[in-house]
């Protein structure tokens, strides 16, 4: 999991970050970081937060260098979707399907985070439901129930945490590592 999830995505960032300046886009599929996500899953939970914290750190480096039109987010649902995964499930028990959305609600936050100004997204952990109703004005998601007329369980939180500290723009000495030393 370590592998992929966080080295496997620092890897592509890498390689396609020439290709995006000075004005690209970059949606990671990564959780927002709170305590409830680590619990009897933490190999995952390590590996998916990794990406999450790539997109608060290159986000940061984006501002640093004054790339105002690059913004990098990370997305997670707020309700569970169909999906392989989720297949397992239903098909031995065919009444969790009401706990499901379908993917399109993951796609539809996923335009509406590419249509939204750099300013708004650069750095963000969302949720699609929040980021739908919040800047999308998408408040009926029961066409994105997989059983019609059910109403899927959010287990995502309501509030999450905020990662900002007062000293957030405070960096001390900036050091260029790849500068030779003078002699």
């Amino acid at each position: 999991m370590q592998r992929v999830n966080p080295e496997g995505l620092y890897a592509t960032v890498q390689a396609a970050l020439p290709h995006l300046r000075p004005r690209g886009r970059i949606v990671v599929v990564s959780p927002p970081i709170y305590s409830r996500f680590f619990r009897g899953k933490t190999a995952y939970a390590m590996g998916k937060v990794g990406m999450s914290v790539l997109t608060k750190g290159l986000a940061m480096d984006f501002e640093r260098q004054g790339l105002a039109d690059m913004a990098i987010t990370s997305l997670w649902p707020a309700v569970a979707i169909e999906s392989a995964a989720t297949e397992q499930f239903t098909r031995q028990n065919p009444s969790e399907a009401a706990e499901l959305r379908k993917p399109t609600v993951f796609s539809h936050a996923i335009l509406s985070i590419l249509k939204a100004p750099p300013s708004l997204v650069n750095g963000q952990l969302l949720l699609d439901e929040d980021f739908l109703r919040e800047h999308a004005g998408i408040t009926d998601f029961s066409g994105y129930s997989v059983v019609p007329g059910s109403s899927p369980r959010r287990i995502m939180p309501a509030q999450l945490p905020d990662l900002t500290v007062a000293e957030q723009d405070d960096e001390g000495v900036r050091r260029d590592s790849n500068a030779k030393p003078k002699l």
